[in-house]
């Protein structure tokens, strides 16, 4: 029993060398750590109107709706003012020029691509299309103008399938506008129609628009007013074809328009990004959701002409976050596994804004969150050692048994027998 106590006294003894000393984990108090900084600047994180003015500055238009908006001038990326640049709203199909910034660099315009019948399948009731047939054959080039001047969302769902699928084109989507810093960004459907959760900013807009712009074909589609459009085959065997017209109704009228991009729904309200090149300066106006949809091509008008008129006469009160995509190379997807489709699951919650975006555990942060790695390695070492000592106790204790019984058994063999009486003698 001596080596039994012994055995068990080291392993105890182990046991507490190896117990992590030092304070124990507590829990980490939400708010303690500071947010991160606001996408743009902190005067883009606040509500209400950001505006720098100098001595010289012209006012503000008086008469603006919209529930959100940016003004910035695309060369230098200064935001030269705002309105609840950060509000998450709905889209529409200003979410397009994302999808354009994602799938256009991906396929030449002169490849020939013929439309299967379940490519044009899942698109949403109600929504504007440019006509595109099953089993007929459509350049590349066809299918933007077709995305770009009629907001077809049937030739965004024909390049969604090109490009692997509707659900794999939502992931690299959200690939993309992560590269772009749009972090008030959450894609659900490629074509901007309203679906549970499908959130962005007029920042973020701002962004995409910014993006494609210095992208030559994006540029050439989003200027264009109107083309031919492949059409049906008539009975002789001909095709035929007919013409759209680009929906951006400032296009051609405001001076020095370049695009980019208009949207409209139900939900969304209307929605406009445009651009506008004079003096050899470029300024981008993004306008989400005014009171009438009329009021969006007038107070996006009104706020380009402030913009021209103040740059050089106001500071700025944020920036356009720059791309953070290697140059050439288009966004790659945060993950190979595609997404289930948006109609056969769940949408998932809104993407949190740039100030809720929760820090990364940092070595100074780690001991408040938990138990390190270290500590968890020095238990688990604790608790071999100590079941190690457990075992070899019970298996010296069955020796002992073992040798308890067999010296009973040869002191019994030693003792003499008695003699048994002879029962037929009688008592």
């Amino acid at each position: 029993m001596q080596t039994v106590r012994r055995i068990v006294l080291g392993s105890s003894a182990a046991a507490l060398v190896l117990l992590p000393v030092g304070p124990p984990a507590v829990a980490a108090v939400p708010g303690d750590a500071p947010p991160p900084p606001v996408v743009g600047g902190d005067r883009l994180g606040a509500a209400g109107v950001q505006v720098a003015p100098g001595p010289e500055a012209p006012p503000l238009p008086s008469d603006l709706t919209g529930k959100s908006w940016v003004v910035a001038d695309a060369d230098t990326g200064q935001v030269l003012a705002a309105f609840n640049a950060h509000t998450r709203l709905p889209p529409a199909s200003t979410l397009k020029m994302l999808f354009a910034d994602t799938v256009l660099p991906r396929f030449p315009a002169d490849e020939v691509h013929r439309v299967g019948w379940t490519e044009l399948q899942g698109m949403g009731a109600g929504s504007s299309l440019v006509g595109i047939k099953e089993d007929l054959d459509y350049k590349v080039e066809d299918l933007w103008r077709g995305v770009f001047l009629s907001s077809g969302n049937d030739a965004v769902h024909v390049l969604a399938n090109m490009n692997g699928g509707v659900a794999k084109t939502v992931v690299d989507m959200q690939a993309r506008a992560d590269q772009l810093q749009a972090r008030d960004t959450h894609v659900v459907s490629p074509d901007g129609y309203d679906m549970d959760g499908q959130v962005t900013s007029a920042y973020d807009l701002t962004l995409f628009a910014r993006a494609g712009l210095r992208n030559e074909e994006f540029r050439g589609y989003c200027s264009t007013r109107w083309a031919q459009f492949p059409g049906a085959v008539d009975r002789s065997g001909q095709r035929g074809s007919f013409g759209i017209a680009n929906t951006d109704r400032l296009l051609g009228k405001y001076p020095g328009l370049i695009g980019v991009k208009n949207g409209y729904t139900t939900n969304a309200g209307a929605t406009y990004t445009g651009a506008a090149v004079q003096g050899g300066r470029t300024m981008l106006v993004t306008v989400m959701h005014p009171a009438s949809s009329p009021k969006v091509y007038d107070e996006a008008a009104a706020l380009l002409d402030w913009g021209f008129a103040a740059a050089g006469k106001v500071a700025p009160v944020g920036a356009l976050a720059e791309d953070l995509a290697p140059a050439g190379r288009p966004a790659q997807p945060v993950t190979d596994a595609p997404s289930p489709p948006p109609a056969a699951a769940p949408s998932p919650p809104p993407r949190q804004p740039a100030t809720l975006h929760p820090q990364p555990v940092t070595a100074a942060h780690a001991a408040a969150d938990g138990p390190s790695a270290a500590t968890w390695s020095a238990v688990g070492l604790c608790a071999a050692v100590a079941a190690a000592g457990m075992l070899r106790l019970r298996a010296l204790r069955r020796q002992a048994e073992r040798r308890a019984q067999a010296q009973g058994r040869e002191e019994l063999r030693a003792r003499p027998r008695a003699r048994r009486p002879d029962r037929a003698a009688g008592p």
